[in-house]
């Protein structure tokens, strides 16, 4: 007799084990000075929480997001429907996988730049995520528990609903945003990855808003960076050799972080 794992429960946990996964390839390429947007001694020193509080961290919301998958899944499907009824063409699920793309995007925006610009709220919430000034992979979901359920469960769970994708498609879609958010953690620039040659949301981008000079910018996760520019709010920059290998990235006008 055969073990099958319904699609409800690999879309709940594919993505998880893709996390750590994915991470641990990076942190295999940590020692790769000459690809890394800050130095290991800047990292060290400049980051304001252990890996290990990170690690425990991601864990508590990976817990609070597989909780909400499953109520969610229970809700709205059921384990054969996928098997059962007909298979929606490519067009069907481009659509459906760009939808997605677009309401993570708007949620994770809007809700990400009101997390900056509401003291009460970075102070008590979002600062969280900004202990690490120096990025990397595993770091990605390193999130104050309430902001993990608000930006990434809620807004998971809107790009599912109103994008109408099948739990299946979901496997699909959640474990490439997964790969996507960790890679724009990661603090590294690698040549040839695919992900900085489609997407100008890439670890550079996130890198700027990371730093002191560009926390009121580049806001836009983890595809595209339409909102930053129709609202202002993005920080055109460069991106340089650093002295002693690697590179840095700056920003190419003089901003105000108000």
């Amino acid at each position: 007799m055969g073990f099958a794992v319904s699609d409800e429960v690999l879309g709940t946990f594919a993505p998880i084990v893709i996390y750590w996964v994915y991470s641990g390839i990076y942190a295999l390429l940590d020692s790769f000075e000459n690809y890394r947007l800050h130095s290991k001694i800047d990292e060290d020193e400049k980051n304001l929480v252990s890996k290990r509080t990170v690690v425990k961290g991601v864990l508590l919301q990976q817990t609070i997001q597989a909780v909400v998958a499953i109520l969610l899944f229970t809700v709205t499907g059921n384990d054969s429907g996928d098997a059962a009824g007909p298979k929606p063409s490519l067009i069907v699920l481009a659509r459906q996988f760009v939808t997605a793309m677009l309401v993570l995007d708007t949620w994770q925006y809007f809700m990400h730049r009101y997390m900056h610009h509401n003291k009460f709220l970075y102070k008590h919430i979002h600062s969280q995520h900004h202990r690490l000034v120096v990025p990397y992979a595993f770091g990605a979901l390193y999130n104050h528990p309430l902001e993990g359920l608000l930006l990434d469960t809620i807004g998971g769970a809107l790009s599912f609903l109103l994008s109408g994708m099948s739990p299946r498609a979901s496997i699909f879609f959640f474990s490439f945003a997964t790969v996507k958010t960790v890679d724009d953690h990661c603090g590294l620039w690698l040549p040839g990855n695919l992900f900085h040659f489609f997407f100008r949301n890439n670890t550079a981008y996130h890198d700027v808003h990371h730093q002191l000079y560009g926390s009121k910018y580049n806001f836009s996760q983890p595809f595209f960076v339409m909102w930053d520019r129709i609202l202002g709010t993005y920080m055109p920059y460069s991106l340089d050799k650093r002295a002693g290998g690697g590179f840095e990235t700056r920003p190419l006008k003089d901003y105000k972080d108000a």
